[in-house]
């Protein structure tokens, strides 16, 4: 197979094409650091440091750097010193004479790489040592030097190549250049011809052809046009099923359960977005540390492919804390641990504790407590299905009322496709309540139903998608022979704008009413709808939006309607600020009567980690209660929604 760009010899500055070629390749699979990507830092904290970081530079020799990007052009300018090591580690020994060598001559390759990248075919990089051309250096070269070394890069970028003739040969014969963003005319970067090649490969697999490849990938610089002319040819191969699968990798976990869980079946067609999907449903498993698909390299002699999951387990078992804190909801504890692979088929049992309200009162029995046990099982009745069981036990007490309950439900969530899940199960719930109607006992049996649509692209920080949510809850309250039934809705959505996509567009919008039961009384408050608090409507007190009696007691309501609009925008890769705005109002009625409508704006700060946002938002309420709250902060882990 060729892969290249022909273009003349000018000077020692020129790359080969096909290793310019690669060159862009490698920057464009993934960005230059010069940390691991497992390290980060908090507030000047740096954590999971890798050794390489602080290990002492063998005989260290410091340079100083002048670059000459020879344009003014902001962006090419940007690119240049982003590739450039020596420009990154400016100030940072290199080891040896020969180390100080081998990094100028990398960085040119690199710098030539990002000409290419930015349609520059015909540009010449200059480097010298020490007032010595690069390519005039011994092999083993001596500066003596008593200092820092100077180094001097000079780029003459050249002018801007356009796409000329495109063909397509062979299993490519036939497709549109200009789904591969190949148009003549427009600006030839080196990524969009790799991209172009890369994509014709994963179109013939999607077809069923899991030996497609490619057999030509040929970029020519014409530089008396200012062109490149770009032939890619590919060849196909047959059509094949899926072959044999085997596992590989288990120690605790039932290989045969791995098989059936990825739903990759002999015989079914090839597919690999299958395969895609099918790894990441294993790994959101969390028993295994690695998952690989691997396609055999031939076809078996029944015409199918075979191809194996290599899986590498990880930890099982597990515990870890969190907390959360606001002005208006105190400090919240919580503890928990876990087995994720309890029998071997990826059953999970988690055990959590948590405590909230800390510092809200001095009285430690006024303090909110809960536990639960959690049990899970994925692939109980085929492959897409989940069965989900759990005890649960509360005390809570705020503004609106005290209860003791505890819970108990099972149910099992179905996938319908790889963004619908359907969800159903029961539940029985004994409560203990004291609130504006007096001290009752309430004991209710449910069926909840739930549906959800999830295109988010980002679980714990989108930038696109939306996550629509509808749900039904069939309740039969025993001791008062009472039936009602909520209902529930909620969809959000989020939107990026720019390529970088540092600024979001993020909203919220949530519905419920409660149908049934002649007195509001006769629905047991854990039920009744309240907002207000970091969840719903910040800058109020948790569940401080809600009906009142004629002794200002929070009654709770048949029926919400609440809506947030974030604007997340990213000041630098970490950092980001979120202006937002809040409303809700609840309602006695099934309708919301929209008499009482209650809003919070603020603005938050977000700092990025590896294990997602973290969150600090202030707000205060523009409709405040009498003796209410007069503003909320609120910190945690994650978006808000």
């Amino acid at each position: 197979m060729r892969d290249k760009v022909n273009r003349p010899e000018k000077s020692f500055a020129f790359l080969r094409a096909g290793t310019a070629l690669a060159v862009a390749a490698a920057l464009l699979c993934g960005p230059v650091s010069a940390t691991p990507a497992s390290a980060f830092e908090i507030f000047g904290m740096k954590f999971f440091e890798d050794e390489e970081e602080t290990t002492a530079v063998i005989d260290p020799v410091n340079y100083t750097l002048t670059l000459e990007p020879g344009t003014d052009d902001g962006d090419l300018k940007e690119a240049i010193e982003n590739t450039t090591r020596l420009k990154q580690d400016e100030g940072t020994p290199v080891s040896g004479d020969l180390g100080l060598v081998i990094k100028a001559r990398d960085d040119r390759d690199r710098i030539l790489a990002a000409l290419y990248e930015n349609a520059r075919y015909g540009g010449v990089v200059t480097v010298t040592i020490a007032g010595q051309d690069l390519d005039s250096l011994p092999p083993n070269p001596e500066f003596n030097i008593s200092g820092a070394i100077p180094v001097t890069v000079s780029v003459e970028p050249g002018p801007v190549f356009t796409f000329g003739d495109v063909a397509f040969s062979g299993d490519a014969e036939g497709r549109n250049p200009a789904d591969y963003g190949l148009v003549p005319g427009a600006r030839a970067d080196s990524t969009i011809i790799l991209k172009a090649g890369e994509k014709m490969v994963v179109d013939l697999k999607a077809e069923g052809r899991p030996l497609a490849k490619l057999t030509e990938r040929n970029a020519t610089a014409d530089h008396k046009t200012q062109t490149v002319d770009v032939v890619i040819a590919a060849e196909g191969g047959p059509v094949a099923p899926v072959g044999e699968v085997g596992v590989t990798g288990t120690k605790t976990v039932d290989p045969g359960f791995v098989q059936r869980y990825s739903r990759i079946n002999a015989g079914q067609p090839y597919s690999p977005e299958a395969l895609t999907k099918a790894a990441e449903r294993l790994r959101t498993l969390g028993v295994f540390s690695s998952v690989t698909i691997r396609e055999a390299d031939k076809l078996a002699p029944d015409g199918s492919l075979p191809m194996t999951i290599e899986v590498s387990e990880g930890k099982h078992r597990y515990f870890g804390a969190g907390a959360q804190v606001s002005n208006t909801d105190g400090l919240g504890l919580q503890g928990y641990w876990g087995h994720r692979n309890l029998f071997g088929e990826a059953e999970s049992l988690r055990v959590e504790g948590a405590i909230n309200r800390i510092g809200e009162t001095k009285d430690i029995g006024n303090l909110d407590y809960s536990s639960a046990i959690l049990f899970s099982k994925p692939g109980a009745f085929g492959p897409a299905t989940t069965f989900n069981a759990s005890v649960k036990a509360s005390i809570v007490d705020p503004d609106a009322y005290k209860a003791f309950t505890i819970t108990g439900a099972a149910g099992v969530a179905i996938e319908l496709s790889d963004r619908d899940t359907v969800s159903a199960g029961g539940e029985v719930s004994w409560s203990d309540v004291d609130d504006a109607f007096g001290k009752n006992n309430y004991l209710t049996v449910a069926i909840p139903i739930e549906y959800v649509r999830d295109t988010r692209d980002d679980k714990l920080n989108p930038t696109e998608g939306y996550r629509a949510m509808i749900s039904a809850k069939p309740s039969y309250e025993i001791e008062r022979g009472t039936f009602f039934s909520s209902f529930e809705g909620a969809i959000t959505g989020y939107q990026a704008l720019g390529e970088e996509k540092r600024f979001v567009l993020a909203g919220k919008i949530a519905a419920g009413t409660i149908i049934g039961g002649d007195e509001l009384s006769d629905i047991p408050a854990t039920r009744r709808f309240f907002l207000g608090g970091g969840g719903t409507v910040r800058g109020y007190g948790y569940q401080e939006i809600s009906p009142r009696d004629s002794r200002n007691k929070l009654l709770g309501g048949r029926s919400y309607v609440a809506a947030s609009a974030e604007a997340r925008i990213g000041v630098t890769e970490t950092i980001g600020v979120v202006p937002f705005l809040d409303v809700g109002t609840v309602s006695t009625d099934e309708v919301p009567d929209f008499n009482d409508i209650r809003a919070g704006a603020g603005i938050g700060l977000r700092y990025a980690t590896p294990f997602g946002p973290l969150r600090l938002d202030v707000a205060v309420p523009l409709k405040k209660y009498p003796g209410g709250t007069s503003f909320g902060v609120y910190a945690g882990i994650g978006q808000s929604f």
